[in-house]
């Protein structure tokens, strides 16, 4: 009797010449495993490397950023870790494409950022700008406008969107970040925590899918902190891309997906939160936030 030929089953004989049916090869693609959207590469940081020369007089140089390489995924929380110039806020400007690095590559979604090329360097960065947006350390940096929502609408307006595109996006950004009520008060007058929503509500109004954060807790009370973090929360779930620079781990990182530890300009570690405080060293400028306060003699950063 014949044997019967599976579909999907390979084909081998036996040393008698008798077909011996071998298991399909299980492969799962991407697509099938985590649904209908191809997890996709944002960025693509190879070997860079920042140098600035020495002061006037000065032979020797200073390297702030060493051989970093590492890939960011569409729709990931990445949190990246550090001490005070570790050279967090400077790699994101690389990324963001504010800064070009001394050596070494950035790929965005598989094209050169900083390409020799002039027009296709143009074309990149153009994309860029459309997908990516900033949200400086210091709030007060990114005000423009006069009132709320002329600040919101100035990042459309510069992308050349039509005006009623600008008024949709500065309706839908005022709504999700709770700012509808301050439309039209001066962005002066707001909160540290509602400056921050502005600044995020000024990314979402340009339609940006991946945001950037630099030290967003940074001069924030209790209540702004909570605030900021509810927001970082609703960005996750809705499928944002989130970069987090931080050397608050006990604020945020619950949130991460991915964490990343910069100490004097190298990368020191990269992998799932848990997993890098696990084997973190001291000795990188990064607290492991995960204890429990007892009593009030215990809450002190000071070890005893």
């Amino acid at each position: 009797m014949e044997a019967r030929r599976n579909k999907g089953h390979k084909e081998e004989r036996n040393e008698e010449g008798k077909i011996k049916l071998q298991p399909p090869c299980l492969c799962v693609s991407v697509r099938g495993y985590f649904g209908n959207s191809m997890i996709q590469t944002l960025f693509s940081l190879k070997n860079i490397m920042k140098i600035f020369p020495g002061a006037s007089g000065e032979a020797s140089s200073s390297t702030v950023l060493d051989d970093i390489s590492f890939n960011i995924d569409e729709g990931q929380c990445l949190m990246i870790a550090g001490s005070n110039g570790s050279g967090k806020t400077l790699l994101m400007r690389i990324v963001a494409g504010l800064l070009e690095p001394s050596g070494g590559e950035v790929f965005f979604r598989g094209q050169p950022l900083f390409a020799a090329e002039k027009r296709q360097r143009r074309e990149t960065e153009k994309s860029l700008r459309r997908e990516v947006g900033l949200v400086f350390q210091d709030a007060d940096a990114q005000i423009v406008g006069e009132t709320v929502a002329e600040d919101i609408a100035f990042g459309p307006e510069n992308l050349g969107l039509s005006s009623a595109e600008i008024q949709t996006n500065v309706d839908r950004a005022l709504i999700a970040m709770g700012l509808a009520d301050k439309r039209d008060s001066s962005p002066r007058r707001l909160s540290g925590g509602e400056k921050r929503r502005l600044a995020i509500a000024g990314v979402l109004a340009m339609g940006c899918g991946t945001v950037i954060m630099d030290e967003p807790f940074a001069n924030l009370d209790w209540p702004g902190v909570v605030q900021t973090l509810s927001i970082i929360r609703d960005l996750k779930k809705s499928g944002k891309t989130l970069i987090i620079l931080t050397h608050e781990l006990e604020k945020a990182a619950a949130l991460a997906d991915r964490l990343i530890i910069l100490h004097r300009g190298r990368l020191r570690d990269d992998g799932p939160p848990a997993r890098v405080l696990d084997s973190i060293d001291p000795a990188w400028g990064v607290r492991d936030p995960r204890r429990n306060y007892t009593a009030i003699e215990d809450c002190s950063w000071l070890e005893t």
